[in-house]
């Protein structure tokens, strides 16, 4: 069996490979072009997409799944709508690819540059979201990269159904076949299998939980882009606008808490915790949400469940927050560097100078000033669809738009000159 499994992920390696270096050197027109067809395609099959989702969620309910894994691999006509949307961003963006970024003169009158090239072949293991099929085909096709997409057991209907749209459109056009590749093989040997082909592929993304990132970095021999967990927080300043501070942290706790940049601890400065706290959180619980606080949290807010050691690092994923009231900013940020995950940070805070400091002390992917921790998404900050928010630095640091699906290679220009 592993022998069978071993010669299927080569083979997906080798298709990936040849593809890659012809897809590299295909025009941005026909990119472009393959974009539309793949947008409309989706649109056209929408009640296929969402009749073979419609497996997916009955397997997961039968299996006893939570309700956040089943928010994530929902798919509606207006989810469907929005891949379409996702892929057209795509289409509107600029084309890295041979972009030069930088060209100066040497003394010797060598003229040296650096230009964007693709990756090569990028393997995206992943869990629950099924619109990742569609985001990271798009991102890798206009990219110049080929991409070998591995889905979850818990989407394998609707990441299936979302390839065969994207590839028998793709088939339309100059692109080459299996620059999209999904793996039908819903057996996790194969995903080890993948992880050992450094002589095929280029990088690894794995977007999920927690244990499945650690799981692949530990058994790749391929390099991996890491996004461990999203433990987000929203810090309410002294000089907060309160009513403004209300309105984002709701959104960034309610709007969708199923995902990695819903604000998980709301930390709030002592001086306005006695006016902000009890409207607040009372707005919070009025939208389902379980608020878990410290001890002067728990004073302020009587009846609340006063938070564990454990909760400061929990991603919930799901309707509960931490509350947190802290001394002053400093006291924020030190939470945040013991607690946090690298991912996002909020301060809402109408003092200028003091923004300022937290945007140079918070070192995450992401720091907003005066807005919810939901915006840290490549959509969100005109990257078109994403691939994934890396917590790593190396070598993207947040959204990964196309820019961060390339890297860059010298070309250099002489007139006969050889070095002495």
């Amino acid at each position: 069996m592993s022998n069978s499994l071993r010669d299927e992920a080569v083979e997906l390696g080798k298709r990936a490979q040849a593809a890659s270096r012809k897809l590299a050197v295909v025009s941005s027109e026909e990119k472009n072009r393959a974009l539309v067809l793949m947008a409309d395609a989706l649109e056209a099959r929408s009640e296929f997409l969402l009749a073979e989702n419609q497996k997916d969620l009955d397997a997961a309910k039968k299996a006893e799944i939570s309700s956040a894994v089943l928010d994530r691999i929902a798919l509606n006509p207006n989810r469907v709508k929005a891949m379409a949307k996702g892929l057209r961003d795509v289409l509107a963006l600029p084309d890295p690819v041979r972009e030069v970024t930088k060209m100066w003169r040497r003394p010797n009158g060598l003229q040296v540059g650096r230009m964007r090239i693709p990756l090569g072949v990028i393997g995206i293991i992943y869990e629950a979201r099924p619109n990742v099929t569609a985001d990271a085909a798009a991102l890798c096709l206009k990219s110049g990269n080929t991409v070998i997409l591995r889905g979850g057991s818990e989407a394998q209907f609707s990441n299936r159904a979302i390839g065969q749209v994207l590839s028998e459109a793709c088939a339309q056009s100059k692109i080459p076949q299996h620059a999209i590749q999904v793996v039908q093989t819903i057996d996790r040997q194969l995903v080890h299998e993948l992880l050992q082909l450094e002589e095929y592929l280029d990088l690894i993304i794995p977007r999920g939980g927690e244990d499945l990132i650690r799981a692949v970095v530990a058994n790749s021999k391929v390099p991996v882009i890491k996004h461990y967990k999203g433990v987000c927080h929203v810090y309410v300043d002294a000089d907060a606008d309160l009513a403004m501070a209300e309105r984002i942290a709701l959104n960034a706790k309610v709007q969708r808490p199923s995902v990695c940049n819903a604000m998980e601890t709301l930390l709030v400065h002592e001086a306005v915790a006695p006016k902000f706290l009890p409207s607040g959180v009372a707005k919070l619980q009025a939208a389902g949400v379980e608020v878990r606080g410290c001890e002067k949290t728990v004073a302020l807010v009587p009846g609340i469940k006063k938070a564990s050691e454990e909760d400061w690092s929990t991603e919930y994923l799901e309707l509960i927050l931490s509350v947190r009231v802290v001394r002053d900013m400093d006291q924020a940020i030190e939470h945040i560097e013991k607690y946090g995950s690298e991912h996002t940070e909020s301060i809402i805070t109408t003092n200028y100078q003091r923004s300022r400091e937290f945007i140079d002390r918070v070192n995450s992917s992401a720091v907003m000033v005066n807005a919810s921790t939901r915006f840290n998404d490549g959509g969100e900050l005109g990257l078109g669809a994403e691939i994934g928010i890396s917590t790593s630095k190396i070598h993207a640091f947040g959204p990964m738009g196309l820019e961060e699906l390339t890297t860059t290679k010298f070309i250099v220009f002489g007139e006969g000159q050889v070095r002495e």
